[in-house]
């Protein structure tokens, strides 16, 4: 099996050596810029908080990035975007479908917050043909167990639209983080497709036993095992034999820009995971493309 790419410059002649035309990302940002511009300045003073300076990687105009991913061979795409206040939502909806009508690499994303109209607009963006929906419980700073979100939930769960849900503790904790208590609302919506950001990090041992007891459960690789993530929250010792019965629950996400390091550094953790026999190359392009295709209907 091909080792991981060395370098950026490597990637899309590996994903080539591997059988697949391109990556598909299910979890990395485009925002409007001068909300970007916040998230940056946030990233660059959370050094004291979590204990490692963050230099955000791929700090370059939005038309940059996208040439970039595209170099990358990142064929499609989930832009995420997330509010941190009521009336934030409905506004970031529509600046994100803008975003997905002019970027044809980037699929149709919403996002919600608690507030007496997530209903209606969540309701909207399904039939409007969202394919992804992003929940961050830790910027939110939101229980997500609030009244005013059970229809949300139960609206994606019966739609079987996926949402990439920031629940753990990483990389600060939040007043309603925490996979005990996603744990509520998967048990109340069973049948929701619910992707864990960061594989639930640092509980990754709660994200595990979410998939194992919710079929429509899923971990992204977003920061796990990468040199940077591992010496702050390292994963189970026991993570590849973890990983050997899950492999079709398990799919590509990667943070861009806002990683502290290349892309290339998260492809070669998957890589160093998939050189088990257990896994290998189809493992691998489940996770790079077959499984995040699948859930974002490609």
């Amino acid at each position: 099996m091909p080792p991981g790419p060395e370098r950026d410059e490597d990637i899309a002649s590996w994903t080539r050596s591997l059988g697949l035309g391109g990556l598909v990302d299910l979890h990395l940002h485009f925002l409007p810029d001068r909300m970007m511009t916040k998230v940056w300045a946030y990233f660059d003073q959370v050094e004291e908080r979590v204990g490692a300076v963050w230099p955000v990687w791929y700090r370059q105009p939005e038309a940059e990035r996208l040439a970039v991913l595209e170099s990358f061979g990142v064929l499609r795409f989930a832009p995420l975007a997330y509010p941190h206040k009521p009336g934030m939502a409905e506004w970031l909806n529509g600046w994100m479908r803008e975003f997905a009508e002019r970027v044809p690499a980037a699929v149709p994303t919403a996002t919600f917050y608690p507030e007496p109209s997530a209903r209606s607009y969540v309701e909207s963006a399904l039939s409007a043909g969202v394919r992804c929906f992003k929940s961050h419980v830790q910027v939110g700073a939101y229980d997500p167990r609030d009244p005013l979100l059970t229809p949300v939930w139960g609206a994606l769960a019966e739609a079987g639209v996926p949402v990439v849900v920031h629940a753990g503790h990483g990389p600060e904790r939040g007043p309603h983080t925490g996979l005990d208590v996603f744990a509520e609302v998967l048990r109340r919506h069973p049948r929701l497709v619910a992707v864990l950001a960061h594989a639930g990090m640092p509980e990754y041992e709660a994200a595990l036993e979410l998939v194992d007891r919710f079929p429509r459960v899923y971990l992204d690789t977003t920061m796990v095992g990468v040199p940077f993530t591992e010496q702050l929250m390292p994963s189970p010792a026991d993570w590849v034999d973890r990983l050997a019965g899950i492999g079709d629950r398990i799919v590509l996400g990667s943070d861009f820009p806002n990683i502290p390091y290349p892309y290339s550094t998260q492809l070669r953790a998957i890589a160093g995971w998939a050189a088990d026999d257990r896994l290998g190359v189809a493992f691998l392009r489940a996770v790079l493309h077959d499984t995040p295709a699948k859930l974002l209907n490609l």
